[in-house]
């Protein structure tokens, strides 16, 4: 495979920008649906998948996330075409028969042991909504990530009795740039590496 081209890698990377600001355009199901399939695509730990994803597009949906939003958040998510709960299921290893057939004792590994399961969900499912990021860029939507809610309340609003737990919210649309914040630095490579 030959490695992307600059504008690739600008686009999903380099050049993109965490959008506070949206356009009045519209994102459809259809589209969602494409992101979903290459987000499943992604390699996680023992093909486990455990990443969920709650589009919120309507109006009642919005109601309900409302209250799980940080104040300064609010006008940000509600403005936005979509806005996903990226959250994990600890009991993804129900799944595992299925996602793992090979190897018929892997779900019992889990099922005995709750934290690694917690552990390995989390992990995996946080995999799963970087994915999901950087696919919806390739498809020409602008993100939103952002930790600024309660996750408790989104718990107990979007998945009371389950065995799912939110991990963060993206929104998803078209980014009105005249809202973007000045780009802020990163570190460099000696900073953040270590070649041993």
């Amino acid at each position: 495979m030959a490695p992307l081209d600059d504008d690739a890698l600008d686009l999903i990377i380099r050049e993109a920008r965490s959008h506070n600001g949206w356009q009045d355009k519209p994102v459809t199901d259809d589209v969602l649906r494409q992101l979903y399939d290459i987000v499943k695509m992604g390699s996680t730990s023992m093909n486990s998948c455990p990443g969920r994803f709650v589009f919120i597009k309507s109006d009642e949906a919005r109601a309900r996330l409302k209250p799980c939003l940080a104040p300064l958040n609010v006008n940000k998510v509600l403005s936005a075409p979509v806005t996903v709960i990226i959250a994990y299921d600890q009991a993804f290893y129900r799944q595992m028969p299925k996602l793992f057939a090979h190897n018929p004792n892997a779900a019992a590994m889990f099922e005995n042991n709750a934290e690694l399961a917690a552990t390995s969900a989390f992990r995996n499912g946080t995999l799963q909504g970087a994915y999901l990021m950087i696919a919806a860029r390739a498809l020409g939507l602008d993100v939103g990530p952002m930790s600024g809610f309660n996750n408790k309340i989104c718990d107990e609003t979007f998945f009371a009795g389950t065995s799912i737990r939110s991990n963060f919210l993206c929104s998803l649309g078209y980014g009105d740039t005249d809202k973007l914040f000045q780009r802020l630095p990163r570190l460099d490579f000696d900073e953040a590496c270590e070649l041993i």
